[in-house]
C-alpha cells in the first residue's frame, strides 16, 4: 500500500518536473509559483524513495547471487556484505519513508506569535517570563530566525507581566508548537531571605501566523482605542497617544500594543495578534469535533495543560508529556532547546504511526 502511495507520488513529481520546463508554465508567474511550492514539499519523499529502490534492488542483486550458487568464497563474501549492507539501509530508508509520508501540520511552515504570561508567584513567576522570553529569542537566532516584540508589559524587577512576540522564519511552528502550555519554575527567589524554594508558574501560547485569506475580519466588527503608552511603574515612555487597544466585538477578544512609537505600527502589531488568536480558536473549535483523532498526539495546544518543570536547585528540567528528564538547565534557558523538541517531535510522530494502525 505505501509502495503504491509512493509510485503515484513519483509519477506526480516526474509530471511537474516536466511541467515547469514549458515555456508556458514559466511564463505564468501563479501557477509556476503554485508548482514550485507542490515540487519542493513532494522532493524529499521522490529523494528517499529512489534511494529506497536503489537499496532494494542491490539487496535483490545481492540475494540472486547467493542463490545461484557456484561463486568462489571472495565472491561469497562480497555478496553476503552487499545484502546485510542493502538489507539494513532497506529497512532504514522504509521507516524514513513511512514518517515523510505522515499527514503534515498545515501550520508547520508558518511564523508563530508566541505570548507568555505570568501566572501564579508574583513577581517571580514575571521574572521567569523574562528567563522564558531569552531562552525562546535565544532558540531562534541559532535556528536563523526573526524575533520581534509585538507587546510587552514590564514589571520594576525587569521581569513581565505578559510580554508577545513574533517568530519569523521557514518551519518556526514546527519548532515552537509544543511549548504552549503551563511551565512551572521551582527556585529560591532573589528576594527570598530565608532561602526557602518557591513555585511559580507561566503560561505560554504559540499561535501560527494567521494570513489574511485564513480570515475575514470586518472593520465595524472593531472597537479601536488610541491611548498613552507607559513602561514599567506607570513611567510614561511616550508623549503622544500611539498605543491601540483592538476590541474584536463579536467575541469580545481585546489586544493591546504600545511597543512602537507609530500608532499604525501598533495597530498592525495588534491586528497580527488577532488574527492569529481567531484562528486559535477556529482551530481549537475544529479540533474538539476531532477530538479522538487529536488525543493520541503530543500535547502541542492547550495553554492550561501543566507541561514543563524546570528545578533549579537540581538543575533539571522534566517534560511530563513523554516523560523526559535532563540535568542541563542552564544549557536549556540558554536557547539550547534542540534535545526537548526533537525528542518531542519523535513522540508526536510514533503517536501519529500508533494511530494510524
Amino acid at each position: 500500500m505505501m509502495l503504491d502511495k509512493l509510485t503515484v507520488i513519483e509519477d506526480k513529481f516526474n509530471e511537474i518536473s516536466e511541467r515547469l520546463t514549458q515555456q508556458e508554465t514559466v511564463n505564468d508567474t501563479e501557477q509556476y509559483t503554485a508548482l514550485m511550492k507542490e515540487y519542493s514539499e513532494l522532493s524529499p519523499i521522490v529523494e528517499k524513495y529512489r534511494e529506497y529502490k536503489k537499496a532494494v534492488a542491490e539487496r535483490e542483486e545481492a540475494e540472486e547471487l547467493l542463490e545461484g550458487g557456484d561463486l568462489d568464497r571472495d565472491l561469497k563474501e562480497m555478496a553476503q556484505a552487499q545484502l546485510t549492507e542493502s538489507k539494513k539501509l532497506s529497512e532504514e530508508l522504509e521507516q524514513e519513508l513511512t514518517l515523510l509520508l505522515l499527514p503534515k501540520d498545515p501550520n508547520d511552515e508558518k511564523n508563530v506569535i508566541v505570548e507568555i504570561r505570568g501566572g501564579a508567584g508574583g513577581e517571580e513567576a514575571a521574572l521567569f517570563a523574562g528567563s522564558l522570553y531569552r531562552m525562546y529569542s535565544l532558540y531562534a537566532a541559532q535556528k536563523g530566525y526573526r524575533t520581534e516584540v509585538l507587546s510587552a508589559n514590564e514589571t520594576e524587577l525587569g521581569g513581565y507581566k505578559e510580554i508577545s512576540f513574533m517568530i519569523e522564519g521557514g518551519g518556526a511552528y514546527s519548532r515552537f508548537k509544543y511549548e504552549s502550555g503551563v511551565h512551572r519554575v521551582q527556585r529560591v527567589p532573589e528576594t527570598e531571605s530565608q532561602g526557602r524554594i518557591h513555585t511559580s508558574t507561566v503560561t505560554v501560547a504559540v499561535l501560527p501566523e494567521a494570513e489574511d485569506v485564513e480570515l475575514e475580519i470586518k472593520d465595524d466588527e472593531l472597537k479601536i482605542d488610541v491611548f498613552r503608552s507607559s513602561g514599567a511603574g506607570g513611567q510614561h515612555i511616550n508623549k503622544t497617544s500611539s498605543a491601540i487597544r483592538i476590541t474584536h466585538l463579536p467575541t469580545g477578544m481585546v489586544v493591546e500594543c504600545q511597543d512602537e512609537r507609530s500608532q499604525y505600527k501598533n495597530k498592525d502589531k495588534a491586528m497580527k495578534v488577532l488574527r492569529s488568536r481567531l484562528l486559535e480558536q477556529k482551530q481549537k473549535a475544529y479540533d474538539s469535533e476531532r477530538a479522538e483523532a487529536r488525543s493520541s498526539q503530543v500535547g502541542t495546544g492547550d495553554r492550561s495543560e501543566r507541561i514543563r518543570t524546570y528545578n533549579f536547585p537540581e538543575s533539571r528540567i522534566s517534560d511530563h508529556r513523554i516523560g523526559l528528564t535532563l540535568y542541563k538547565l542552564d544549557s536549556i534557558l540558554n536557547g539550547n532547546l534542540d534535545e526537548v523538541i526533537n525528542a518531542l517531535a519523535t513522540a508526536d510522530q510514533a503517536a501519529k504511526l500508533a494511530a494510524q494502525e
